[in-house]
């Protein structure tokens, strides 16, 4: 039997693909936000001192991420993700002026590798080689498992890593490294094109879900925070969104897709990862110069990756936890000298904004990933969703999907009533 009804907790990405998914199903549900928007850390807004819509950070996906495009079709997202036809990565490095593009054939036989044209300047098939062990790994840090230097580790593995992980990569989980790995390197370019929400994530992603639930008669309620869940049994019975609890029905089921932090604070014995990694993003209102890849990998600055849109130049780093206590300004001042050597800009900074995300995403090392909780819980009823749950990926837009899917589908089966 299909429960009557399935209360979502949280309109972030994860929430939404709960709902979304619960939705299509024939199932009624009821998604609540804490905020005023939906979107959690995805999320995009209005900024005064701008003048220009921007999002918190700039969360890159890739082609082959199946939960991305089967969210985006069920609900009807039009805009297009922005991107080159091929799984091509630009880089520069800032101390000493060379660039390199690394450019992935499309098939997943890896024969780029094997071309001295297309390889990474000053690498050698054997760093290559090595990197290829990581698959094999299941357990323990990265650098158990891979060499940690040579041009491929520094000049693509690192960087690219560094800004899956948001973890450093040497001390990374080298099980979540390799199952990234196998489901994009491994099925080559056609899996690994990078994918950019353009003009915002809300118009990518947001804005269509929620439209697509008001639609059908199911809106987001915002500006409603859970207090309190009420046990009894193996069951949640009440809900308390801040007036005392409030009884849900035999037949009914709840999906909390909150924060790691917020979760534990609701459910009792609930072990979850309680490290986290920053990210520090910053935004130029001024247009990349023409010709500018839509992103560019840096080496040897402050700023690490540059994403170019038609109204302004985003900077993000990820693992920042060193940047979050320093001065915005002088942040932004850091950040503005490696985008002026890495486009060739001799113009004065213009106006920005400094996006300082504390806790980010989970800090992906061994031990914390080990307290990623499964997706069902103790109560029949209750089901977790969120990239902090054991989705085997890291925090990342795609893993927030798929733990929506899952949650969907384990809630839509449950014995209820």
């Amino acid at each position: 039997m299909k429960p009557e009804r399935v209360t979502v907790v949280g309109a972030g990405l994860a929430g939404l693909s709960a709902a979304v998914a619960l939705v299509r199903a024939g199932i009624p549900v009821a998604v609540a936000e804490a905020a005023p928007r939906a979107g959690g850390r995805c999320r995009s807004y209005h900024d005064p001192q701008l003048g220009l819509t921007i999002d918190n950070g700039n969360h890159l996906v890739l082609s082959g991420n199946q939960a991305v495009a089967r969210f985006r079709a069920a609900v009807g997202a039009a805009p297009p993700l922005a991107g080159p036809d091929e799984a091509a990565f630009a880089f520069r490095d800032l101390t000493n002026g060379e660039s390199w593009t690394v450019r992935i054939n499309a098939g997943p036989i890896p024969w780029w590798v094997l071309s001295p044209g297309r390889r990474l300047p000053g690498s050698q098939l054997s760093e290559y080689l090595s990197l290829a062990r990581l698959l094999a790994a299941r357990d323990g840090r990265i650098d158990a498992h891979v060499a940690t230097d040579g041009a491929v580790w520094t000049r693509f593995a690192q960087p690219v890593l560094l800004a899956a992980l948001n973890t450093a990569p040497a001390e990374a989980s080298a099980r979540l490294a390799a199952n990234l790995f196998r489901e994009t390197l491994v099925k080559g370019g056609g899996a690994m094109q990078p994918r950019i929400a353009e003009p915002t994530l809300a118009a990518a992603f947001v804005d269509p879900a929620v439209d697509w639930l008001a639609a059908e008669r199911q809106p987001v309620t915002f500006n409603r925070r859970l207090h309190g869940i009420g046990f009894q049994d193996d069951r949640v019975v009440s809900l308390d969104w801040g007036r005392g609890p409030e009884a849900i029905g035999d037949a009914e089921a709840v999906i909390l897709a909150v924060p790691s932090w917020a979760a534990t604070a609701l459910v009792p014995g609930l072990q979850a990862p309680d490290e986290f990694r920053a990210i520090v993003n910053a935004h130029f209102a001024v247009p990349a110069p023409a010709g500018a890849p839509a992103m560019l990998g840096l080496i040897g600055g402050t700023a690490e990756w540059l994403f170019a849109f038609p109204d302004r130049i985003s900077v993000t780093v990820s693992a920042a936890d060193r940047l979050v206590d320093i001065d915005r300004e002088t942040l932004a001042r850091q950040f503005w000298a490696d985008i002026s050597v890495a486009y060739g800009i001799d113009a004065p900074m213009p106006r920005w904004q400094i996006v300082k995300e504390k806790r980010a995403t989970f800090a992906a090392t061994p031990e914390q990933e080990a307290k990623r909780p499964p997706t069902a819980t103790r109560w029949r009823n209750l089901f977790l969703a969120g990239d902090w749950t054991a989705t085997g990926l890291p925090a990342t837009i795609e893993g927030a999907l798929r733990s929506g899917e899952t949650a969907a589908r384990l809630a839509a089966g449950a014995a209820l009533g």
